[in-house]
C-alpha cells in the first residue's frame, strides 16, 4: 500500500529541526498496512513525577498516522495534517523506550482513520490512539 520508493532513512530526514527531533522520534518499520516508530523515556517528555507525559505519547501518535498518510497520498498534490485524535493512556513508563505501530482504519480521499497503539519494553499497553488526518489538495 505505502510507496515502494519511501526508505526509512527518507522518512526519519524529515523530522530534523521538529518536534520529532526534539522527542528523538524514530521512525523503525514501514509494514503493508502499518508504520512504527519509537521514542525514549527521559526528562525531555516526562512529568514532574518522572513518568512518561500523555502529551508525548500523543505526539508519538501523531506523527506515526500523520507520517503514514504522508507516504500514502500523491505529495505533489496533496499534503496530510491531523484533524482530530484521542487517547487513552493505560499504563505508564519511566525509562527506556516506547514503541508505536500505526494501522491504517480507513484510507479514504479526504480522510484516513488510523489506530496507534504504544509499548514498553516489556511490551506493557502504554497508550492507546485514533487519528483522523484530513487529505488537503495543494491547489485549492
Amino acid at each position: 500500500m505505502f510507496h515502494k520508493n519511501i526508505s526509512l532513512k527518507n522518512i526519519n530526514s524529515f523530522s530534523k529541526d521538529t518536534l520529532l527531533a526534539h522527542l528523538q522520534i524514530e521512525f523503525t518499520e514501514i509494514g503493508d498496512h502499518y508504520i512504527t516508530a519509537e521514542m525514549p523515556v527521559n526528562k525531555n517528555n516526562s512529568q514532574p513525577m518522572g513518568i512518561l507525559h500523555g502529551g508525548a505519547s500523543v505526539a508519538l501518535a501523531e506523527s506515526i498516522g500523520s507520517v503514514g498518510s504522508n507516504i500514502l497520498i500523491d505529495q505533489e498534490k496533496e499534503y496530510a495534517v491531523g484533524l482530530s485524535i484521542n487517547a487513552n493512556h493505560v499504563g505508564s513508563a519511566r525509562n527506556g523506550t516506547v514503541y508505536g505501530k500505526g494501522t491504517i482504519v480507513h484510507k479514504g480521499k479526504s480522510t484516513h482513520v488510523w489506530s496507534i497503539e504504544i509499548k514498553d519494553d516489556l511490551n506493557k499497553l502504554i497508550s492507546v490512539s485514533r487519528l483522523t488526518v484530513m487529505i488537503i489538495n495543494k491547489n485549492k
